[in-house]
């Protein structure tokens, strides 16, 4: 919602803007100039990245439209999910969680909960090697931290991507006003308010490249980024729950270890935890 209003907000200033300087609204519609410099910059985009990083920007971009940001709810399913699988494997055993974690998508305790696809493989990888590889915890840690650190640059690629055509698009948007100064060139013979109409033109190529670049794409790499980092909380929680877990602390304790990595304004308190984890667990 706040993509939408902030889209909204920079419309009206900078439209509105022109307009109430009884500026000719008319002039600002130059789909060549557009096709030219965004045109150029989707061209180059496709020749620096490789097919998976085209993927994951396509894939993210309309999350920035429709993704909720998380929330005390959302951070206490991923609690109440660890809460589960370490109570069922202190009660019944270590081999009690095997189904689970091989199959989560069958499993009664994952379904449970609404919860990434990603952040399901990475739970089950990691609390198979708690039950089963019988690693030290200092080890287990480095392994995890192994993945999220790889994770993390992943997950950051297409913000990088996205910011990279937030950095061309002045520099496109000079080629552009060049192309329409060498156009106007051509025209030198006719009146002054034709040649005033084109060198109009050209310098709009100039302002669609910074604007592109600072209202649009920049903005758009750092929504990208705060996702990704939201993301990378998730994989924080999930691993201080599995490793102080993996020291023998009970499991109630073992996931208030993952509550405390939970950022301040959206972090349940432990009584608000306690209640959602048993509660849920039930």
């Amino acid at each position: 919602m706040l993509v939408i209003i902030g889209i909204v907000v920079v419309m009206f200033s900078v439209v509105g803007g022109y307009i109430l300087e009884k500026g000719n609204v008319a002039i600002l519609f130059q789909p060549v100039e557009a096709m030219i410099i965004f045109g150029a910059a989707i061209g180059a985009f496709l020749i620096a990245n490789p097919p998976g990083v085209v993927a994951a920007v396509l894939k993210n971009l309309p999350a920035m439209f429709t993704a909720v940001p998380p929330n005390k709810k959302s951070y206490l399913n991923y609690l109440s999910l660890l809460y589960g699988l370490f109570s069922k494997i202190r009660k019944d055993g270590p081999l009690s969680v095997e189904g689970d974690i091989e199959n989560p998508k069958q499993s009664e305790l994952f379904k449970k909960y609404k919860i990434n696809h990603e952040l399901v493989q990475f739970i089950c990888d990691n609390v198979r090697m708690v039950v089963s590889a019988n690693i030290p915890p200092f080890e287990l840690e480095s392994l995890i931290d192994l993945e999220i650190d790889t994770h993390h640059e992943h997950a950051l690629e297409p913000s990088h991507a996205v910011n990279r055509i937030a950095d061309g698009l002045p520099g496109l948007g000079i080629v552009a006003a060049v192309i329409g100064v060498v156009l106007t060139m051509g025209k030198i013979d006719q009146p002054p308010l034709v040649i005033g109409h084109h060198i109009a033109v050209a310098l709009l190529g100039t302002f669609f490249g910074i604007f592109g670049s600072y209202c649009i794409f920049s903005p758009m790499s750092t929504n990208l980024e705060h996702k990704a980092r939201e993301e990378g909380v998730y994989l924080q929680i999930i691993k201080a729950a599995l490793i102080a877990f993996a020291r023998g602390v009970a499991p109630l304790m073992a996931v208030e270890f993952g509550r405390r990595a939970i950022p301040g304004e959206v972090k349940p308190s432990f009584s608000e935890m306690e209640t959602a984890v048993k509660g849920q667990g039930k």
